[in-house]
């Protein structure tokens, strides 16, 4: 008899017919709850075949009790005896808030061999800042950097920081103290034991580059430039934040060159990546970067588009899903401070709305974050061709009501203009959205003419208003979307019947999106052709082949 899984990252299997030594257990729980929980399943072989539980483990509850008594903090562990010819205990472990131990002082984490095989690995310091980190409870840019004085600050990197808060409009305040009031209300230093020492947010900002490299072997950034197959720049550098920025940014700006878009008297310049968007993406990929370990912020630039990598997955409680959604929060708040301060990052904590909005005002490929995996957050932002269409309208809406559209209402329309015209449900899927947020968002915009609704109830759909594709010469292009559907209607009808046997009003309301009675007039024109006849009355009324 077999259990019907197989070991993973989550699961484990433990035989007990000799009775498994009680350490052993308490090391796979730990190993678990530092990980990413998962569950044990003790009386089960490395193959999945249930052979047993020894007696001693047979009573559950006195089980989940050892395991708390013997883990540091306790963990509250779910003991399930699966009843079977043979049974066996199913532990399942929650993922843990905090840094896990055995009562006699091991830290394990689990892991994948290059095999695939699972393993219980030790945890070691460093990973436990990692950890800490990812869940929020420690601050690794606001400790104070080991073996460091105050020497290590240049006075050249703090004057291009104070540079930085004149240029992009940072708190002026900041520029009238001195330098050593400067980097304490930045949190560039910190005292220890009545010393004034750098924190690693203060070498990462104004730290001297050789220093930098002795002390934060982790700091490390690297930029390519790829045209086809040759590889036009490839450096790596260890330098000051705002130097390392400017370095890419530099590079980015030769390689970013721009299309004009003519709108009546007026041109607009479209250029292959939203500068803006770009500053975000990297001020994010350097500011939520995990700096307790080796790797390096990468930035490369090709046709296709740029990437940007970063050490580190999203931190505890982001996901690829809600990135757009959940409140702002960051693995290193000391640095993100810092850079919100001087100006360099988004005062709000909403990069990320940049990032999208910078793809969204042209109509443009979104960006992807799909290659983010739990060591790595990687985003791509496509060079793809912009939609004039949409600029159009995007420009004219927001010149009318002199302030920017909203991110979410971007969205609504970028998803109608791929799909043609979606349900409120539809939209809230496509968008990843919630959906009294798409509801407003929807509503609005058919208030503001830019999209029409049409259908009743639950066949209410949305589409871009005839206004927009005739203000962009396009009037064609609505009657494509719109009249083709109609045309296509009996056809879709008579092939339903064709695969069903029969349809009904409901199937041809919900297959179109119509009302009720727009749906039997469709059927009704059917009948009357001959194509089509009534079977039944009332609820029980269906259509069958004539």
């Amino acid at each position: 008899m077999n259990v019907g899984l197989k070991e993973t990252l989550t699961i484990e299997f433990k035989s007990d017919k000799k009775k498994l030594h009680d350490e052993e257990i308490i090391e796979a729980v730990v190993a678990f709850a530092n990980t990413e929980g998962g569950d044990l399943f003790l009386g089960v072989e490395d193959n999945g075949d249930i052979t047993g539980l020894h007696n001693e483990h047979s009573d559950t509850t006195r089980l989940a009790a050892f395991i708390a008594n013997k883990t540091v903090p306790p963990m509250p562990v779910l003991t399930e005896l699966v009843s079977h010819e043979v049974p066996y205990i199913k532990i399942s472990v929650p993922k843990s808030t905090s840094i896990v131990s055995t009562s006699s002082g091991k830290v394990l984490r689990r892991r994948l061999k290059s095999t695939g095989e699972p393993e219980n690995i030790p945890m070691y310091p460093y990973e436990m800042a990692t950890r800490l980190s990812g869940l929020r409870l420690l601050d690794y840019s606001a400790q104070p950097v080991p073996e460091s004085s105050y020497f290590d600050l240049s006075s050249v990197e703090r004057e291009r920081v104070r540079e930085i808060i004149r240029s992009y409009r940072g708190e002026q305040s900041l520029l009238e103290l001195t330098d050593e009031e400067f980097d304490k209300a930045l949190q560039f230093v910190t005292n220890v034991n009545g010393k004034i020492v750098p924190t690693f947010t203060g070498l990462l900002m104004i730290g001297k580059p050789e220093r930098i490299q002795a002390l934060m072997p982790t700091a490390e950034a690297a930029i390519q430039v790829l045209e086809g197959t040759e590889v036009r720049v490839n450096e790596s550098f260890s330098l000051p934040l705002p130097t390392a920025f400017q370095k890419m940014s530099d590079f980015f700006n030769a390689w970013n060159s721009e299309e004009e878009m003519e709108m009546g008297l007026f041109r607009i310049a479209i250029p292959h990546i939203d500068k803006r968007a770009f500053r975000e993406a990297l001020v994010n990929a350097f500011c939520h970067r995990d700096y307790s370990v080796l790797g390096r912020v990468r930035v490369q630039i090709e046709n296709e588009g740029l990437t940007i990598t970063n050490p580190g997955g999203f931190i505890e409680g982001i996901t690829i899903d809600n990135l757009l959604y959940a409140e702002p929060q960051g693995r290193n708040p000391a640095l993100a401070n810092a850079l919100k301060r001087i100006g360099l990052a988004e005062r709000t904590g909403r990069g990320i709305d940049r990032i999208f909005e910078g793809s969204l005002i042209y109509g443009k490929m979104l960006p992807d974050y799909s290659g983010t995996t739990s060591n790595l957050v990687k985003l791509f932002i496509p060079n793809s061709i912009p939609d004039k269409m949409f600029v159009h309208m995007i420009s004219d809406e927001q010149k009318r009501l002199g302030r920017p559209l909203p991110l979410n209402s971007l969205f609504i329309l970028n998803y109608l203009k791929n799909t043609h015209k979606a349900t409120v449900q539809e939209i809230n899927e496509g968008i990843n959205s919630d959906m009294s947020r798409v509801k407003v968002g929807v509503e609005s915009l058919v208030e503001s003419g830019l999209v029409e609704a049409k259908g009743v109830g639950r066949g209410r759909y949305y589409q871009l208003s005839p206004r927009v594709y005739k203000k962009n010469d396009d009037t064609v292009g609505y009657v494509r979307h719109n009249g083709i559907d109609k045309m296509r209607f009996e056809e879709l009808v008579l092939k339903l019947v064709d695969e069903q046997g029969y349809v009904t009003r409901a199937n041809v309301a919900e297959l179109f999106r119509l009302s009720p009675s727009q749906a039997y007039r469709v059927l009704r024109k059917l009948n009357e052709k001959g194509l089509i006849k009534l079977k039944g009355n009332g609820k029980y009324a269906k259509y069958i082949k004539a």
